[in-house]
């Protein structure tokens, strides 16, 4: 786990960037990472707050905006930030993986603490 120059570990989420491979707690390949937003605790809406480094702060014209699931989950998501993952494969889907069930990052690899199933799907 990546941890930050001041003694305190860092959460793996903050190491997670686009492009990066995803790995469930089995070790089967999800998908790559397509765009990751930080949590925002404080957040009464389930707009949040956006991330410009990510590149992916902005839903593309057309777009929905992220996360693309129901409200519920979607205020919890945003509240704890999470991870959507490009599913691999040309009709996979994409799934969303919340910042608790990143458990870590190394080199260009996530490993998530649950597994493929256990996430949740884009609607």
């Amino acid at each position: 786990m990546n941890s930050s120059g001041s003694g305190q570990r860092r959460h793996p989420i903050a190491a997670v960037q686009g492009g990066m491979h995803v790995v469930d707690s089995s070790g089967e390949e999800i998908g790559t990472v397509e765009m990751v937003k930080m949590g925002d605790p404080d957040a009464v809406t389930d707009q949040g707050q956006s991330s410009e480094e990510s590149g992916f702060a902005a839903p593309l014209s057309g777009q929905t905006e992220e996360p693309d699931v129901p409200e519920g989950l979607a205020e919890r998501l945003i509240r704890s930030g999470f991870v959507k993952i490009d599913g691999k494969g040309l009709f996979a889907r994409d799934f969303y993986a919340s910042a608790d069930e990143v458990a870590d990052v190394v080199e260009d690899t996530v490993t998530l603490t649950t597994t493929r199933d256990h996430l949740i799907s884009q609607t």
